[in-house]
This record gives C-alpha cells, sequence and structure tokens, in this order.
C-alpha cells in the first residue's frame, strides 16, 4: 500500500488508454483518483475537490497543460503537479517548471517511476505545510508558444531531464548562473533558454565570447567607450553591459578573461555599476549575468587565474550539461532533431537514417558532442544526396574527421582521452605550420584564444 492511502490525486489526460491505466496503477497503490478528459475540467475537479497532487498531461484539447498552470498560479506552491509529455525536447519541459510544476515524465513512462515521482511530492507536500516555508514559484503571465524555429536543447535522458528541470527552476529567479559543460553541449542554448523562459524574455539577450575578445579591446567591449578614449575611438560607443540593460548578458568562456576585466565584472555584480572607457560617468545596469566555462574554475582559482571572489559571485545556481558520451539514449533523438533543423534550413525533402547508421553512431563516443554529431550528420546527408542515410555515408566521411579513426588504424584503440590528446596535439600542430608559427593567426584559425593556445603549446611541448 501507499505511504500517503488518503491522499487524493487527480489524472488530467485526455487519452483514455493512458487515463485508465494510471487511474488503476494509482488506485492499486491506495490512492482516492480523480479523473478529467481536459483542461476545463481539471480547473473544475481541482477547485472543487481541492486534490493533493496533479498528474497532467500537457496536450489535451481546449486548454491545454501550460494553460492550467497558468491559471493555478500561485496555487502550485501547495499544489504538486506533475506534467506528462509525449516529447523529450526541452521548450514544453522547461516552461511547464518555471510555471511552477513539481516534475515532469515523458511518455511512455515507466509506472513505478510515476508512483515513485508522486510519492516524493506528497512528501514535500506535507513538509511544506509544517513550516510555511515554500512560496509560489510560477507566474500568472502565459507565456507565447513556441513554433520550433528557435534552436532547442533536445533529450529525453535523465542526465538532460535534471537539466532542464534546473533551467526552468532558474529562470524563475533572478540570480546569476553558472553554466558547466564541454565544449559543443549546448552551453548557449542553455543560457538562451534561460533568458526565454525567464521574466527577461522581452528584453536584450546580448551573447559575448569572452575567449575569442581581443586583449587591448576587452574592456571596451565589455563596458563602452568615450569618443577620444584611445586612438580610434573617433565615437561614444555603449558596451554590452549596457546594451543588455533590461535582459540578460551571457559570458560565455569567462575563464579566460584577464584578470582586470574579472575585477570590473565583479563590480557590476556586486554594485550594478561601471564607467565607460576614459569616462567618469557612472552607470548603471540591471543585466541578469549568465556566465558559461569549459574549464574547471576551482582549479583555475587555486592556480590564481580566476578571482575567488568573482567564482562565488558567479556560481549563485549552476547547471552542469553532461557530454554526448554520457547519454548515448539521447543519440537517436538528436538525430531527429538534427535532420528536421536540415530539412528546414535546406528546403529538402524528408531525410532519413537507416537502423544499421543509427546504431553506428550511437556507439561512437563524440568527444565534439552535439555539435560533432551535428557536423557529421550534415556531412553524412549530402554523401547520401538526400536519400536514406546508411553506415557507408558515416564511413565515407570519416577520414575527415580527425575525432573518429578508421578502423585498424592504432589510434582506433588508444584509451579516449589519449586519442583526443593525440587528435588535439595534430590539429594544434598542423594549425601553426600552415599560419609560420604566428600564434594570434594560429588561434583564430583554430577558434580558441591566445591564452588557450599558449596553455596548449606548454601541454604539448610545441615551443621551438
Amino acid at each position: 500500500m501507499s505511504q500517503h492511502p488518503a491522499a487524493t490525486v487527480l489524472v488530467a489526460e485526455d487519452d483514455r488508454a493512458i487515463r485508465f491505466t494510471l487511474v488503476r496503477a494509482l488506485k492499486s497503490d491506495g490512492y482516492r483518483v480523480l479523473e478529467a478528459a481536459d483542461g476545463d475540467d481539471a480547473l473544475v475537479q481541482i477547485e472543487r475537490h481541492e486534490p493533493d497532487a496533479v498528474l497532467l498531461d500537457l496536450k489535451m484539447p481546449g486548454r491545454d497543460g501550460l494553460a492550467v498552470l497558468a491559471a493555478l498560479g500561485a496555487a502550485l506552491a501547495e499544489l504538486p503537479v506533475i506534467v506528462i509529455t509525449a516529447y523529450g525536447g526541452s521548450a514544453a519541459a522547461i516552461e511547464a517548471m518555471r510555471r511552477g510544476a513539481y516534475d515532469y515524465l515523458t511518455k511512455p513512462f515507466d509506472l513505478d517511476l510515476v508512483q515513485l515521482t508522486l510519492k516524493r511530492a506528497l512528501r514535500q507536500r506535507a513538509l511544506s505545510f509544517e513550516v510555511k516555508a515554500l512560496r509560489a514559484s510560477a507566474s500568472d503571465e502565459p507565456a507565447e508558444g513556441r513554433d520550433g524555429s528557435e534552436p532547442e536543447l533536445v533529450g529525453q535522458s535523465a542526465a538532460m531531464r535534471e537539466v532542464f528541470k534546473s533551467i526552468g527552476l532558474a529562470a524563475a529567479t533572478e540570480a546569476p548562473v553558472l553554466i558547466i559543460g564541454e565544449s559543443g553541449t549546448g552551453k548557449e542554448l542553455v543560457a538562451a533558454a534561460l533568458h526565454r523562459h525567464s521574466d527577461r524574455a522581452s528584453g536584450p539577450f546580448i551573447r559575448v565570447n569572452c575567449g575569442a575578445l581581443p586583449e587591448g579591446l576587452i574592456e571596451s567591449e565589455l563596458f563602452g567607450h568615450e569618443r577620444g578614449a584611445f586612438t580610434g575611438a573617433d565615437r561614444q560607443k555603449p558596451g554590452r553591459f549596457e546594451r543588455a540593460t533590461g535582459g540578460s548578458i551571457f559570458l560565455d568562456e569567462i575563464a579566460e578573461l584577464p584578470l582586470s576585466a574579472q575585477a570590473k565584472i565583479l563590480r557590476v555584480l556586486q554594485n550594478r555599476e561601471f564607467e565607460r572607457v576614459g569616462g567618469t560617468q557612472v552607470l548603471t545596469t540591471d543585466a541578469r549575468v549568465v556566465s558559461a566555462t569549459h574549464r574547471d574554475l576551482d582549479k583555475e582559482v587555486a592556480a590564481g587565474r580566476f578571482r575567488e571572489d568573482l567564482f562565488y559571485r558567479l556560481n549563485v545556481a549552476r547547471i552542469v550539461i553532461p557530454p554526448l558520451r554520457d547519454r548515448p539514449e539521447d543519440v537517436p533523438i538528436l538525430a531527429d532533431h538534427i535532420l528536421r533543423q536540415v530539412e528546414r534550413k535546406q528546403g529538402w525533402g524528408e531525410l532519413s537514417i537507416s537502423s544499421e547508421a543509427l546504431a553506428a553512431i550511437r556507439g561512437r563516443p563524440w568527444p565534439g558532442n552535439v555539435r560533432q554529431l551535428e557536423n557529421a550528420l550534415m556531412r553524412a546527408v549530402i554523401a547520401a544526396r538526400g536519400r536514406t542515410i546508411l553506415p557507408e555515408h558515416l564511413d565515407a566521411m570519416a577520414p575527415h574527421d580527425p575525432a573518429i579513426p578508421a578502423p585498424g588504424d592504432p589510434a582506433a584503440t588508444l584509451p579516449l582521452r589519449a586519442l583526443l590528446a593525440e587528435v588535439e596535439r595534430g590539429a594544434i600542430e598542423r594549425a601553426l605550420q600552415a599560419c609560420g608559427g604566428n600564434r594570434t593567426k594560429t588561434a583564430l584559425r583554430l577558434g580558441i584564444s591566445r591564452r588557450q593556445l599558449f596553455d596548449k603549446i606548454r601541454e604539448y611541448d610545441l615551443l621551438p
């Protein structure tokens, strides 16, 4: 029997078979169960019977699940709602969490997981009544629907569900957010989702690639400059923080900033104020700061390359994006999502991938993560000439992809870490040769900062 035999649960689901299955399972676990076939009926049942928890399908005729969450508003602080969605994409899940849903599950779902999640929600509800400490995290303002034209995080793995939940919870606050993840995992997509699902969505979203900023112009780019502040400053220019007022600023690869710029960003976080280069007027900004890095900031702080006080200011809310190799179950849905994007962008007919090719890409480590998977599939589409992608189309691209050794290559037997190091060392060495040893040009060619290049040159002993 359930730990909550007297609890009342509302099942709001328009699919009769799914609703019947859920109702039967919950009744057998000792719950009193109510039913609703659409959003309007669900709201009536909630008002009339005041259930202890709700299982809510997002896609229903008439008023859908998101509209129900919006209508419940502050009541969600004491009514746990577990939403059910048929698709593992990020937008609906993040929006549901932002509006105050307790959790979400994807179809087809495991009944044991449904019951476990429900028990956990009811335990938390009981505690909230004891301490009266929970506050409403839902907005009464309904958000606009998405048409799928914006880049979206995709995944159904447990790790990605945690990412979606973290985005939804952080989006409902004004706290600084630090995003941690390897290159190619989608840190910018997470930052954009945070902004899109926050109350600042109507404001600007300003992106800054800190690793790509020329060292002599970092402060001018971030904080702006006055006319005549330096040679070439023929007019006043607002900086990125100034332009982000009322919205969000995304500081990608923030660990690449020099200590002098870090000190000024700390001042913005502490006092919300700054001056343009060459100016004396103190300006203010209310921009929400979202930062990201692929580096271990704890080690950077210990090495003296990153300010400890700034780290603590940035690390109020943290979102860790798992690498693709740790969530192979997401590869098929990612592949389908990428192919649908290619169809839209290129105006091609329906693209498909064979089960053998899908198994092949699922078995690869993808050290470049989602970005590498996108590039590989794009090349495979071209090799297949728009027809079904077969394993040979992937293999045809392999010799041009240094991260995927060909069968029989001695590198294929190396441990992953050693293999990646060999690939990286070779790429840097070839780029240095192509640029005649010019490190600035080499860094630009590789798409990394000069500091990153210097670190790698020392690491791989590539000094002349």
